[in-house]
């Protein structure tokens, strides 16, 4: 395969009457549905005047539609630009006259903020096999030339500020092929979807390995604990999320007066997006029954550069080795590194060709030889294992000391009484303070002196934090990634 809508032209011309994919619309198509939603798309597109090499922006919430979008725009030889339509319209104003796109599709069927969306753009209604949509044409776009590229996804980053990674159809197939692979996919599996199709992880990791293997997809628009739980007792098998999600998850059932998930089917569980620590990654492989999975992606590395295949009760909580045909190495020589810690700089198939329209920030990022500096550290352990550190733009020099704020999240994290935590830190009277930032459940605060008390066990005085606040809910992007960049913000009348 070269192009990523051939895992689809391959399933549905071998089996046809497979389940293909499933949203909680309603919407439900098997591999030929799929095929006729894609071919019908594809038309609307040649209609409007998209040509190969155009941009097309997606702009959506999971939805059987938007996948059929994604293969319309590969098979015209145009590039998808994935959107989450959650985003506010200025955020995506910024993105429009970036991308410049030639088209934009709007699930607005699926997305109550894609109707919103769809009204600022003058989008007209589209209808067919493919159900109902909205569509915004014509853009002054000048197609590429360049026709490797199959997605371009605009990342939210540490600063708010959005760049557009370059995907190319090498990177996306070979992240769903190893993702598949990795995970022992069959043409039996039942996918569930909650992580934003909008994001790398659920594009490449989740939409292409099934497609590959012909599993089953059964996407979900917004993540709900309740719902998952149900998915979960009715025939889902593989389910991938991040650290947030699955200490909701947990909270949820413990609300419910139930300790575990008991499904009959689940079989694979993995985590993204932020370390594990071993007190909680015990919990949640009790709840679950099965083995919890780490990895370690990003968007410019088509979200794979190191996972683990651990036994249950394995007590490794590093990222596991690389993926197949992924290198990596440290850069011992930045700030935070030494002692064989450093910034993670990675090499491979997957890795992106570049930022779309910004070569200077491509140069600083991507050397010419292929290697990507990722602005994490970390450190590889005796037995090839990758352990994250942290961000290196968020380390915490306090007292003249490194601090890790994933080391001070999980000892936090560890309170039975804490769903998740954020650590930052903050300059203040001459040095950086560490402020955490501590999510519980409604009702059910801890006392600040006794979290104080819990995390002193773990972390040295120089590590602990000088403020603690408390909240129900932090920011956070569609994914249910921390948007640590807007702590500071929303909490300004909270902090000393």
């Amino acid at each position: 395969m070269d192009r990523i809508h051939e895992s689809l032209d391959q399933q549905a011309a071998t089996r046809p009457e497979a389940q293909a994919v499933s949203d909680d619309g309603g919407t439900s198509w098997i591999y030929a549905g799929l095929n006729a939603a894609c071919e019908a798309l594809q038309a609307e597109l040649t209609l409007a005047g998209v040509a190969p090499g155009d941009r097309v922006l997606i702009i959506s919430e999971n939805c059987a539609v938007a996948v059929a979008g994604l293969f319309a725009c590969s098979r015209l030889g145009a590039v998808a630009v994935p959107i989450n339509a959650r985003q506010t319209w200025a955020e995506l104003s910024r993105i429009i006259d970036h991308a410049r796109p030639a088209a934009v599709l709007l699930t607005t069927a699926a997305s109550s903020n894609a109707v919103a969306h769809a009204d600022q753009l003058q989008a007209r209604e589209i209808r067919g096999v493919f159900g109902v949509l909205h569509l915004a044409t014509p853009f002054n776009s000048n197609p590429d030339d360049d026709r490797d590229v199959a997605v371009i996804l605009y990342t939210t980053g540490t600063t708010g500020h959005p760049k557009g990674v370059m995907l190319t159809h090498a990177n996306v197939l070979t992240a769903g092929k190893v993702s598949a692979g990795q995970r022992g996919m069959t043409p039996d599996d039942v996918v569930y979807g909650v992580l934003p199709i909008t994001h790398v992880f659920g594009l490449a990791s989740v939409v292409m390995a099934v497609m590959i293997t012909g599993a089953q997809l059964r996407l979900e628009a917004r993540f709900s604990p309740a719902n998952l739980c149900k998915a979960t007792q009715n025939g889902v098998t593989m389910l991938s999320a991040v650290p947030q999600m699955h200490a909701l998850v947990m909270q949820y059932t413990k609300d419910q007066g139930f300790d575990a998930l008991n499904s009959s089917t689940l079989r694979y569980v993995s985590s993204g997006a932020a370390p594990l620590d071993p007190a909680w990654k015990r919990e949640a492989e009790a709840f679950y029954g099965v083995a919890l999975q780490n990895g370690y992606g990003m968007t410019e590395t088509t979200a794979g550069i190191c996972v683990t295949m651990n036994e249950i009760g394995d007590p490794d909580i590093s990222v596991g080795p690389t993926m197949k045909g992924v290198s990596i190495r440290i850069d011992t020589s930045v700030a935070g590194g030494g002692n064989g810690s450093g910034e993670v700089l990675v090499k491979g198939p997957m890795v992106m060709k570049g930022y779309y329209r910004n070569p200077e920030e491509t140069t600083r990022t991507l050397s010419a030889d292929g290697w990507l500096r990722t602005g994490d550290l970390g450190r590889v352990d005796e037995h090839g294992m990758l352990h994250i550190l942290g961000r290196s733009k968020e380390l915490i020099i306090h007292g003249g000391f490194n601090v890790y704020p994933p080391e001070v999240e999980a000892a936090l994290n560890d309170h039975p009484q804490v769903i998740q935590t954020a650590v930052i830190g903050r300059v203040k009277d001459g040095d950086e303070q560490v402020l955490a930032f501590v999510q519980v459940a409604e009702g059910d605060k801890p006392d600040v002196a006794e979290l104080r008390a819990f995390a002193a066990q773990f972390l040295a005085g120089y590590k602990r934090p000088s403020q603690i606040i408390l909240a129900t809910t932090l920011p956070a992007a569609p994914t249910g990634k921390i948007l640590k960049h807007k702590l500071l913000e929303t909490f300004a009348t909270q902090l000393k």
